[in-house]
């Protein structure tokens, strides 16, 4: 049985961190992701990466967030620092049994993917 299941959301401060989790269980996974929703915001795809560890980032979020994973897992993390007030949002994590560009993973991975969690609230306010 597929299951997404991400963790590591909570409250933090302007300028602080936080690291998102997601196991996926079920499938060897191609190309995985984290998208993000916001409140009276357009859904964005944050960071991708591929089974080889291609990725891509969002520009709202380079320099400042890591994508990395463990494939023998079967987890994706998200490692996201300098935390400001617009990066509050309901964070997703997605997975694809193929492997995509993972630029276009970041446009399509909401939709497209096969799968997707619940989400975990990130909330970055003093």
């Amino acid at each position: 049985q597929v299951q997404l299941a991400e963790s590591g959301g909570g409250s933090v401060q302007p300028g602080g961190s936080l690291r998102l989790s997601c196991t996926a269980s079920g499938y060897t996974w191609g190309t995985m992701g984290w998208f993000r929703r916001a409140p009276e915001k357009e859904r964005e795809g944050v960071a991708a990466i591929t089974r080889d560890g291609r990725t891509a980032y969002a520009d709202s979020v380079k320099g400042r967030a890591t994508i990395s994973q463990d494939n023998a897992k079967n987890t994706l993390f998200l490692q996201m620092n300098s935390l400001a007030p617009e990066d509050t949002a309901m964070y997703y994590c997605a997975a694809d049994t193929a492997i995509w560009s993972p630029i276009w993973a970041l446009g399509n991975m909401a939709t497209r993917f096969d799968y997707r969690g619940q989400g975990t609230q990130v909330t970055v306010s003093s």
